[in-house]
């Protein structure tokens, strides 16, 4: 009997990082930037990024549990981005780059709270972790050229100074969750 796929909705600034790096872990079977969290429908980029729609750039994941847990995922989650800075990683500041998990089911909440306070233990116990824990609202897909933007655009400024150093953390924190034919300066897409 095939297992079932799961999906998470994550938010941890710029929607290409997080997209990216989710994008070379084994069992992620889907990786799609998109926007989630706020009041206006069919929202477009421009209208996101003004910080009056409310919604936040996220990555919705559609995974196999049979070959990723949520734990990792979420583990995953909390080493690529910075969950104690509210509305803000590094130098993309706003709403839309806050940290925030959209769970899809009543069974995520738990393993959600409990990344949470790893991550609060990881950090040190100093930094409070301000990631926002909500049902998945309605979840809209970016605009094409926003999906697999690292892919197509690797030699990018933002893409060379933001995005290959975390797939580079990536790399040699998780390798072993890592799908072992994804190059070192792309990233594999199912």
């Amino acid at each position: 009997m095939q297992q079932k796929s799961e999906w998470i909705t994550l938010g941890g600034g710029c929607f290409w990082c997080i997209e990216a790096a989710f994008s070379h872990v084994r069992g992620v079977l889907s990786a799609v930037s998109g926007y989630a969290g706020g009041q206006t429908e069919n929202p477009n980029y421009q209208a996101v990024c003004s910080g009056d729609t409310g919604h936040a750039e996220v990555v919705q994941i559609e995974y196999n549990p049979a070959e990723i847990s949520l734990p990792a995922l979420l583990d995953i989650f909390f080493a690529i981005h910075d969950p104690t800075t509210p509305n803000r990683q590094g130098n993309d500041i706003g709403t839309q780059y806050r940290s925030v998990v959209f769970y899809h089911t009543q069974n995520q909440i738990e393993t959600v709270a409990e990344a949470i306070a790893q991550a609060a233990e990881n950090a040190g116990g100093e930094a409070r972790i301000v990631t926002e824990v909500l049902p998945v609202p309605d979840f809209y897909p970016a605009e094409e050229y926003h999906q697999r933007y690292f892919e197509k655009n690797p030699g990018q400024g933002y893409c060379q100074v933001i995005i290959a150093p975390k797939l580079a953390k990536l790399r040699r924190h998780f390798a072993s969750s890592l799908v072992s034919s994804a190059p070192q300066n792309s990233f594999h897409t199912h």
